[in-house]
């Protein structure tokens, strides 16, 4: 009998504890797996038109540090 109450209060604590990460990582854990999703999604294009047409460009011309090439002397 003792072993039975130690199992259950094994599998307890384990799925207590599984919780408490979810609830305290839940922010990082839904990005990691939406990026997990898209990855995994065979419809997903990166190089698709619909991300270019969002709005936002990839690079901002103004803050790129992606310069023209100057020769110096």
């Amino acid at each position: 009998m003792a072993a039975i109450t130690a199992a259950v209060v094994a599998i307890a604590a384990v799925i207590l504890g599984w919780i408490t990460i979810e609830i305290a990582c839940k922010p990082c854990l839904e990005k990691g797996r939406e990026v997990i999703d898209r990855s995994l999604d065979p419809n997903y294009d990166p190089d698709s038109p619909r991300l270019a047409a969002a709005g936002q460009p990839l690079l901002d011309p103004a803050t790129s540090s992606a310069s023209p090439v100057t020769k110096v002397i």
